[in-house]
């Protein structure tokens, strides 16, 4: 196998760096802020790990891996979590378009992303957007694509967005990988071994109950969350599977366990990253105690997609088959931010409403809420006539004065 090299980015414990390494990929350096998951990566591949804020140039410098094959990570979920407020750009914690302007610095031949299913709603089509077509003015060819973990043999739903980029002459190679339902896996089939590891006798008839994919497991932060598998209506989703979601148990039920319909039991961190996507033949070892470790694996993106994803940029990057359709380059994500954005003018209301392709004005008013909460947009009377101008963007990509380092300086012990 041809091997590549990557650049990762909030790492975490390794879920996305052990599918790369699958794929074919060995790592240049791996930054993530969370000590603990560092050590997790560490001790289990040996690669290099920065340990600290990934936006601080004391804790690693892009330029000093310029070149490299592929530019990674998961950068963190909360600024578009539909969980949370969905602040975007607004978020001290967004790091999104931050990791597109190392593709300045870096130079890789294809770049890798990943985050919530929030990231794809309406709310976040201009900040899109803006990821397109920077990448299209530093010569790469994007796009995004929905993906869910339960698709790869995964056993829960885990709807990941990917965005993946690479330099246009391997946009023709690149294909997006497909769902393979042979490789379908419920949580029943994928625990039942490990239910019974200590002798409960009605190990088998609950996986025979346990016969769908799970929720997607929630794996908290410092701030919020512990050893137990998310909210309410997660909870009674697992409760369906017969599981206890209150919490994580220290070890299997015993031989004198009661049947599931009476005491439900709960998932082990050992159960809790084979649902993840872990597999017995990867040997990994979690750093830390059980909330640690558990948080770690909450919050990672199943080896099994990053693998395929990582086969796919592979095969671009080595040109081995030429396909119509990439699926790259093609979607316009927000037809109201690029007029705005291309015009490097004031446009008006009506010309608006020819680029959105639509004959609505407040539905068109509620686009430009939506863009103001990421953009500077100015809005006034020209001759009579209402005129928009799109402004500077409100996120960060790396200015030494903006918000979040104050942020991350009152609270660096509660950011994950």
């Amino acid at each position: 196998m041809t091997k590549y090299s990557v650049v990762e980015i909030c790492a975490g414990a390794g879920g996305q760096s052990l599918g790369l390494h699958k794929a074919g990929f060995e790592h240049s350096i791996a930054i993530e802020i969370d000590e603990r998951a560092a050590a997790t990566l560490a001790d289990n591949l040996g690669v290099q790990v920065a340990i600290g804020d990934v936006a601080d140039e004391n804790v690693w410098k892009p330029a000093d891996f310029k070149d490299v094959d592929l530019f990674a990570g998961g950068v963190p979920c909360p600024p578009f979590s539909v969980a949370g407020k969905q602040l975007g750009s607004s978020d001290e914690r967004d790091l999104f378009a931050w990791a597109v302007e190392q593709v300045a610095v870096i130079n890789p031949r294809a770049v890798m992303l990943e985050n919530v299913r929030g990231l794809a709603s309406s709310r976040f089509s201009a900040y899109r957007q803006r990821v397109l077509d920077r990448l299209s003015d530093l010569g790469y060819v994007a796009g995004w694509r929905l993906f869910h973990a339960s698709d790869f043999g995964v056993p829960q739903a885990r709807p990941r967005f990917v965005l993946i980029a690479v330099k246009a002459e391997y946009a023709p190679f690149f294909r997006w990988p497909e769902p393979d339902s042979t490789k379908r896996t419920t949580v029943g089939e994928a625990l039942v071994d490990l239910m019974a590891e200590r002798g409960w006798p009605h190990a088998q008839s609950w996986a025979e109950s346990a016969n769908e994919v799970g929720p997607t497991l929630v794996g908290g932060s410092k701030k919020h969350g512990g050893a137990d598998l998310g909210p309410t209506r997660a909870k009674e989703a697992w409760k369906k599977l017969l599981i206890d979601g209150k919490g994580v148990a220290d070890v299997a039920p015993s031989v004198e366990a009661p049947p599931a319909d009476v005491v439900m039991p709960r998932i082990t961190v050992e159960m809790a990253a084979r649902i993840q996507g872990w597999k017995p033949e990867d040997k990994w070892v979690f750093n830390g105690r059980k909330t640690a470790q558990y948080r770690q694996i909450g919050n990672a993106f199943p080896p099994p997609v990053a693998e395929a994803l990582g086969r796919a940029v592979a095969d671009a990057l080595g040109k081995k088959s030429v396909g119509e359709g990439t699926g790259l380059g093609a979607d316009l994500h927000d037809p109201v931010y690029r007029l705005l954005a291309d015009a490097g003018r004031p446009v008006t209301m009506q010309e608006i409403l020819v680029a959105y392709q639509r004959n609505d004005e407040a539905e068109v008013q509620q686009r430009l809420s939506e863009i103001r909460r990421d953009f500077e947009l100015d809005s006034r009377e020209r001759d009579g006539v209402e005129v928009f101008e799109l402004g500077a963007f409100r996120g960060f990509v790396g200015q030494a004065t903006h918000h979040r380092h104050e942020y991350f300086e009152a609270h660096r012990n509660k950011v994950s």
